[in-house]
């Protein structure tokens, strides 16, 4: 079972990211706050659940998270800011949209903007070892997901609906056949046939 919170603050929030790496789409983040009586033994690693075990507990934490708030930055962003830049901004929005503010804020990773003067740490791998951040790794994965599924309807040559954006043999492929679209990273390089292509 995962630690409920690292500090002692009563409004501690963890913050996770999902599509850091991908080629298409935007960075998404997502902030929560658990109260003292959340219980669920189930939260982990969004990685390490199935995706209707992350819609279950999706809906779960929106029901019973004292708050939560899940912030985009898109491709645009990112290719002028480049993606470390751009995870620090889509984290600091969803701290900025939650309705309750933190009084300190557990981060997943080795990396993190101050926002404003509220305390924080850092913790490697914290998505498998405090709730809150497992909470966040949920909303991100799961609402990234769907903006990705739902672009899939728009351009479905690419397959986003199954790759998310990510840089698959099949997804690299079409990109190679169809170009980019405006939801491309096009400051992202990608290999193909041992050639690496540049998007300019």
């Amino acid at each position: 079972m995962l630690m409920k919170t690292f500090s002692e603050y009563k409004h501690e929030a963890g913050i996770d990211e999902a599509g850091r790496g991908s080629l298409a789409g935007p960075l998404t983040a997502a902030a929560v706050i658990l109260g003292k009586n959340f219980e669920n033994n189930d939260l982990n690693d969004s990685k390490k659940l199935s995706s209707i075990k992350r819609l279950e507990l999706k809906k779960y934490i929106e029901k019973n998270a004292l708050a939560y708030s899940v912030a985009f930055v898109n491709s645009s962003y990112i290719d002028n800011h480049n993606i470390l830049n751009s995870t620090f901004k889509a984290m600091h929005k969803s701290i900025e949209n939650l309705i309750v503010k933190p009084n300190f804020i557990l981060v997943d990773g080795s990396l993190f903007k101050p926002y404003n003067e509220v305390k924080y740490q850092c913790v490697i791998k914290g998505d498998q070892k405090y709730q809150n951040i497992a909470a966040a790794s949920i909303l991100a994965k799961t609402y990234r997901d769907e903006y990705m599924s739902n672009l899939h309807l728009k351009f479905p040559e690419y397959d986003w609906i199954k790759n998310k954006g990510y840089g698959t043999k099949f997804h690299i492929y079409m990109i190679t056949k169809f170009g980019r679209t405006k939801y491309h990273r096009k400051s992202f390089q990608i290999k193909s046939n041992q050639q690496i292509l540049q998007f300019n």
